[in-house]
Parts: C-alpha cells; structure tokens; sequence
C-alpha cells in the first residue's frame, strides 16, 4: 500500500469494518462498510483520494485509542 496519509488498512468482511491508520498515529473504524466498497478502496489508484471522497464522514466511525 502507497499513501502519503494512510500507513495501514485492514478489512473484516464478517463485521464488515474498516480500519484505516493515518500518518499522524491515529487510528479509525467505519462500520457497516461492504465488501464491494472495500475493493474499490484497495483498487484505486490513489488511496487517500479515494478515502477523502468516497468514504469520510459516509460512515459510523469510532477512533481507536
């Protein structure tokens, strides 16, 4: 994965949750996130473009501590 903001991402198709680790040590959870949503994510040719219009603030998130 290459983004300049995001260090990390990770998927669980059974809760059907995102977790997405930014640069600045912060870590969030988007809920109720399909899998066909997920594979546009990891398809797409820029990550953070993609999470900044298509996914913030569309989903219930909580930041892990």
């Amino acid at each position: 994965m290459s983004s300049s903001n995001l260090v990390s991402v990770g998927y669980d198709a059974a809760s059907e949750t995102l977790e997405v680790e930014f640069r600045e040590s912060r870590v969030y959870q988007y809920a109720g996130f399909p899998q066909h949503e997920y594979d546009a994510f990891m398809g797409a040719s820029s990550l953070g473009s993609h999470f900044y219009h298509h996914i913030r603030d569309r989903y219930e998130t909580t930041e892990i501590l």
